[in-house]
């Protein structure tokens, strides 16, 4: 009488497609583990880049034309950053762009954000628009309005369109 079970060619085939499905599983982890990490890497180097904008601008300082860079401290690591300065053809206005990495990182930037900066910006217009019933229109103090509709301009501005009541 012959006894019941696997043979030995069998039990190798199990373990055989048993060792492949594992490896799929450990290749698509790891996988996972490399684009979390680079996603992480993404994401603070964009606040690094972010932050440094936001402080020449805030500086109060015109940043020469040019590139520059240097590091800082974020997220408890250290990060490089660069800056590049250039004139547009708005006369008074900056192009700045920042890149940043990890400082373990040595070629490439991780992450990139533009920004402008510029004295040529008009003082605001004390004649604010204001909707009214589908107009927009300059309102300024003492200035005529329609019969019947206070604050209303006398006249639309061309180009407006009135809605009816």
């Amino acid at each position: 009488m012959r006894a019941r079970g696997f043979t030995l060619i069998e039990v190798l085939v199990a373990l055989a497609i048993v060792t492949i499905g594992m490896a799929a599983v450990l290749e698509a982890l790891t996988s996972s583990a490399n684009v979390t990490l680079f996603l992480r890497h993404k994401t603070f180097a964009e606040w690094v880049a972010l932050n440094h904008l936001e402080l020449v601008r805030l500086s109060g300082q015109y940043p020469h034309n040019g590139t520059s860079t240097g590091k800082v401290k974020f997220a408890k690591s250290t990060w490089r950053w660069r800056q590049k300065v250039t004139d547009t053809p708005v006369p008074g206005v900056q192009r700045i762009e920042v890149m940043a990495r990890p400082k373990s990182q040595s070629r490439g930037w991780t992450a990139s954000v533009t920004g402008y900066l510029g004295r040529a910006i008009a003082a605001p217009n004390p004649l604010a628009p204001q909707w009214i019933q589908g107009t927009i229109a300059p309102m300024a103090p003492g200035a005529p309005t329609a019969p019947g509709v206070p604050g209303a301009p006398a006249q639309p501005l061309p180009g407006a369109t009135q809605s009816l009541p």
